[in-house]
């Protein structure tokens, strides 16, 4: 079994997304049907969606389209790390109104707005309330920002966070000493948790199995089995790879650890994290 931690759904007529504009090669839409296809094909059998940064006024309506994907018969999606502004006076009300039911998480895409916007006492203030609502806090930043990552993780320690994307390391740039010394630091974070997710999209597009395995060796260095999840970072993933492509590289990638071990990371941590019932 594999718990999808991150997929992302595109509708361009229900919602907009401002980004997409400046990425031709996913600017379409990304249907429910056409991934869960593939899905069920490759031992896919749960799914949170990840939130897409769609232009701020569509945020709720967001979540009310994965509320209505989760009602299908059959449907694959347990729920939705939803977009939220904890930067924002007005995040205690929104979250004290909103649908637990379908909101497992919350994320803030960080690498797109001010690096002090996850700095200032109200963002940290707001994400601290996350922790007493137990909802995790989905963290995407650069490489570069990952001292920002560990100064937002220290400042709430009550907390439960979830770096996306390995970090999002330069692996076309080799950038791997600099990005390695900051894994390390914040793998002794304990509230901190790590999404082998995306990292095919930071290749540069010439990549193999072995370009992946001294990156991904160090997150299962520094990391315990139990603090990694697994995401297909859908579509994003198709900039360099396909679906069915990187969950064969996970698997591949996952093969020294034991059978428990593999089972945690690809779908049994997902589901103590985000609170997810079999």
């Amino acid at each position: 079994m594999i718990f999808d931690t991150h997929l992302h759904l595109v509708d361009r007529q229900r919602l907009s997304y401002p980004w997409l504009k400046d990425t031709p090669a996913l600017n379409r839409d990304w249907s429910y049907e056409d991934y869960e296809a593939t899905a069920r094909r490759i031992g896919i059998t749960d799914v949170l969606h990840m939130e897409v940064d769609v232009a701020e006024a569509d945020m709720q309506a967001e979540t009310a389209f994965v509320a209505e994907l989760m009602q299908r018969q059959g449907s694959l999606i347990r729920g939705a790390i939803s977009a939220a502004r904890p930067e924002a006076a007005g995040f205690a009300a929104w979250l004290e109104r909103v649908d637990r039911r379908v909101v497992k998480g919350v994320r803030r895409v960080l690498h797109v707005v001010s690096d002090d916007v996850s700095q200032t006492t109200l963002f940290r203030q707001n994400i601290a309330l996350l922790g007493a609502a137990g909802l995790p806090f989905d963290i995407v930043m650069l490489a570069r920002q990952l001292p920002l990552a560990r100064a937002l993780v220290d400042a709430c320690p009550d907390a439960v966070f979830v770096l996306d994307h390995c970090g999002v390391p330069d692996i076309a740039g080799g950038a791997f000493d600099a990005w390695a010394a900051e894994i390390t630091e914040l793998a002794r974070r304990p509230n901190l948790n790590i999404k082998l997710s995306g990292v095919t999209a930071y290749t540069g597009g010439q990549w193999s199995l072995e370009t992946l395995r001294p990156w991904i060796a160090h997150i299962l260095q520094q990391f315990s089995a139990d603090r990694i999840v697994w995401g297909s970072d859908s579509p994003v993933c198709t900039l360099q790879s396909n679906l069915a492509e990187w969950v064969a590289t996970s698997h591949a990638l996952l093969s020294e650890l034991s059978a428990d071990e593999r089972d945690a990371v690809l779908h049994g941590n997902a589901r103590r994290l985000w609170k997810i019932p079999a």
